[in-house]
Parts: C-alpha cells; sequence; structure tokens
C-alpha cells in the first residue's frame, strides 16, 4: 500500500541544498487536503511524468481540486475527493549560493606563440554563486531533461559548462600569457558574461565568477607527449635532462642531492613555469651545438643548470677539460654521457 502523505514539507538545516526531492523514493501518494507548507525561500514544485506542473510559493496550501488543476487533470475521472494522485514535490530553494568551487579537471592548451613549447598547459580553480530564477524552468531542465536533484551533482553539471567557458575566454585573451595574472577580474566577467545565457536557459542566474589561480599544470613527459604536445627532438631533450639529474642524485646523495635543484628530475612543473613566464627557447636542433662547449653552453643543450654540469665533470661522470678556472665539454664527451 502507498505511503499517503498528510504534511508535505522541508527544513533546509545545513542551508546547502539547492532542491529536495519529495518522497526520496518513488512516487507520492498525495491525498486531497494534504497540506503543503512552503517556507521562505522557497518554492515547491509538482513534478510528474517528466513535467514540472504546479508550483506553489511561500505558505500553507491545502491541496484541492481547485488549486492543483493540471495534476488533477491527469487523473480522469474523479471519485468524490478520496482519490490520492501519484507525483513528486520538489523544494527548490530561491536563496543565493555563494562560495561554489569549480576547477579545472584536466589543463586547459592555451596557444604561446614564441615562448617554449608554443603552448602552455593551464590549471585553475576559483568560486562561483548562483541562484534560481524560474523554479518551474530549473526542475523541468534540471530534473526532467538532466535527470539531476542531488546538489553535487547538480553543481557538477554547471562547472562544467564554466570550464567550457573559461577555456573559451583563455583561448581568445590576446595577451602573452605570462599577463593572465594581471587580468583575473576581466577574465571572470567575461566567463560569466558567455556562460549567463547557458544559465537562464536552467532558470539560473550566474551571479558571480571568480579565477583565484590560472598555474601550469605538471603533466609528465609521458603524458604531454601521448597529447602531441612533445617532438621527438624535445622529448629526447627532456628524457636526457631528466637521466643527468637522476645521475647526480645518485652520485651525489642526501643534502648535495637536493641541492641539485628544487623541481629536480624537471618535473615539468618548473618547465612549465618558465614557460608560463616566458624564459625558456625553443632549443637549437642538436646538430648546430657546436663541437666544444662551456659549461653553460652545455647546460643549455642539455637543457639543465650549469651546476649540474659541473657536479657531474667533479664526480668523473662527464668527460672534461679544465683550462684555468673554467672547463670545456666535447659534444662526443656529452653523447658518450648520454650513452650511459
Amino acid at each position: 500500500m502507498p505511503r499517503i502523505f498528510d504534511v508535505i514539507e522541508w527544513a533546509d538545516d545545513t542551508g546547502r541544498e539547492i532542491v529536495k526531492r519529495f518522497p526520496e523514493e518513488g512516487a507520492g501518494d498525495f491525498r486531497l487536503g494534504s497540506q503543503l507548507i512552503v517556507r521562505e525561500s522557497q518554492v515547491a514544485v509538482f513534478f510528474r511524468d517528466g513535467k514540472a506542473l504546479d508550483v506553489f510559493g511561500p505558505g500553507r496550501h491545502t491541496l484541492t481540486t481547485a488549486n492543483i488543476p493540471l495534476l488533477i487533470n491527469l487523473l480522469g475521472p474523479f471519485f468524490g475527493g478520496r482519490s490520492p494522485f501519484t507525483a513528486e514535490v520538489y523544494f527548490v530553494s530561491t536563496r543565493e549560493f555563494v562560495d561554489l568551487k569549480w576547477g579545472t579537471p584536466e589543463p586547459i592548451v592555451v596557444r604561446n606563440p614564441g615562448m617554449g613549447l608554443g603552448v602552455v598547459l593551464l590549471q585553475g580553480h576559483g568560486t562561483f554563486a548562483i541562484q534560481v530564477r524560474d523554479p518551474q524552468l530549473f526542475v523541468n531542465k534540471i530534473v526532467g531533461i538532466q535527470h539531476l536533484y542531488e546538489t553535487e551533482r547538480i553543481v557538477d553539471y554547471l562547472r562544467s559548462i564554466l570550464v567550457s567557458k573559461l577555456a573559451d575566454g583563455v583561448g581568445n585573451f590576446n595577451r602573452p600569457v605570462v599577463d593572465l595574472a594581471g587580468f583575473f577580474e576581466e577574465l571572470g566577467a567575461a566567463v560569466r558574461a558567455k556562460a549567463q545565457e547557458d544559465f537562464q536557459a536552467l532558470g539560473l542566474d550566474l551571479k558571480a565568477f571568480y579565477v583565484q589561480s590560472l598555474r601550469p599544470s605538471s603533466k609528465t613527459i609521458e603524458e604531454l607527449r601521448a597529447m602531441g604536445l612533445l617532438d621527438v627532438q624535445t622529448y629526447a631533450q627532456l628524457q636526457a635532462a631528466d637521466a643527468l639529474r637522476e645521475a647526480a642524485q645518485q652520485e651525489l646523495g642526501g643534502l648535495a642531492a637536493a641541492g641539485v635543484g628544487a623541481g629536480a628530475g624537471f618535473g615539468l612543473a618548473q618547465f612549465f613555469t618558465q614557460l608560463f613566464q616566458g624564459m625558456t627557447a625553443r632549443p637549437a636542433a642538436p646538430a648546430a651545438a657546436p663541437e666544444v662547449m662551456t659549461v653553460e653552453e652545455a647546460a643549455a643543450y642539455l637543457k639543465v643548470s650549469p651546476d649540474d654540469v659541473v657536479r657531474l665533470i667533479e664526480s668523473g661522470q662527464l668527460k672534461a677539460r679544465k683550462i684555468g678556472a673554467t672547463y670545456r665539454i666535447s659534444r662526443s664527451a656529452i653523447e658518450e654521457f648520454l650513452k650511459g
């Protein structure tokens, strides 16, 4: 026997719920004469067969044939006011929801001409605020079409819209990527303007959108190669840099290895930070490297720091000749070292 509800109400003690389904599972069987209590900053929407029908504002409502005509018309012949009708009630909060979090689950690929690889992978996060402006449209679109009513799933869906608009906004940013940090406010306003129409189509207002951080991604070399962002030459040079740093760490060990440099293994976080700051130029082709190099030239060739090269020379792993107070390293010695 279906459960009959005499009083239908919802009190959100957390203040975090956008919509609440009543009952939580199945269809509610509501007897005429039942009491519907709608609190301030709430709207109750009766929902049946995939559509939001009657809407009730704040107050106490007695369910009768007069105030639920759309639902009653679905029943066919009416039996003396005693037959229950089946539907769900969705209580929708009309207050403003602030400090909702967004983030980029995958990096955004941004063109950065003339610097590094010519692209930067950015990851970001921030906050946004929403408010339901049309409860009936909101229930139709979110519940009826998207089949969502849990708050976290609704917010996840909205995040996907915002991140898509953010990617468009960053892609159309006609300045060097290094300048982005000074335009977070303008970028946030642009994303809000782009996303507003999508939110309004869901019965929502996007009240605010803030960018708190946009930083280079820490994708690994293999992941970048799989994304098609590394050519063979760059990939080989980054691998060589990793191998050289690892060798230096193993030789020196302990605190000395820790001093090889922050972000050892090139970790790609440092690499993309350099790209973001416009500090790293595309490396010259190996064939153009001189036969005899200074420490600085060897470091640039191998994409490591000069200190790394000196430490490997002093440990005997890399052959070099000292002339006065400086070292000279042949390209053949570097190639021999890379062979292991």
